[in-house]
């Protein structure tokens, strides 16, 4: 665990949750969608629907399509910076994108996008065996742990 991270542990039992994954960079991909797995597993969520798309752009829209039908959702991506602004306007887009539709919706979306210098970070970022960090499993937990908090707050 990253320092300063909390530790969530919240029942998430009965919850419909749906992965929006990217799929460039397949490595540090599978690591996040098998963090974010985990992290719905360790919660109790069992109705848990993955759907890939190409790319870390294509995941705002993705997310809009399914907010009305899950009752959290989890973004995972992965932009690796390079020689162009290409790196900036898909972190601004995916970041502005994504937080859109979870205040239009109301829907909570854990945010799994890792923006990074260089290939070296995603792959410690991504869960894998040797990572430092698990940001597929902090993404799907802080999903479950903010619809549950927001049903709380709903029901009293």
């Amino acid at each position: 665990m990253k320092d300063g991270a909390p530790t969530i542990s919240t029942d998430g039992t009965g919850l419909r949750v749906a992965v929006v994954a990217a799929s460039w960079h397949d490595v540090v991909m599978d690591g996040l969608l098998d963090g974010a797995r985990r992290g719905l597993a360790d919660a109790g969520v069992t109705h848990v629907d993955v759907v890939r798309v190409p790319g870390t752009f294509e995941l705002p829209v993705a997310c809009a399509t399914l907010a009305d039908r899950y009752d959290a959702l989890v973004a995972l991506g992965v932009v690796i910076r390079g020689g162009t602004p290409h790196f900036d306007y898909v972190c601004q887009a995916a970041t502005v994108g994504i937080t859109d539709v979870s205040v239009r919706t109301g829907t909570p979306i854990g945010f799994g996008v890792l923006t990074c210098d260089d290939e070296a970070q995603a792959l410690d970022r991504a869960g894998l065996p040797g990572s430092a960090e698990d940001k597929g499993h902090e993404a799907a937990s802080a999903a479950v742990a903010t619809v549950v908090a927001l049903h709380g707050v709903a029901t009293t």
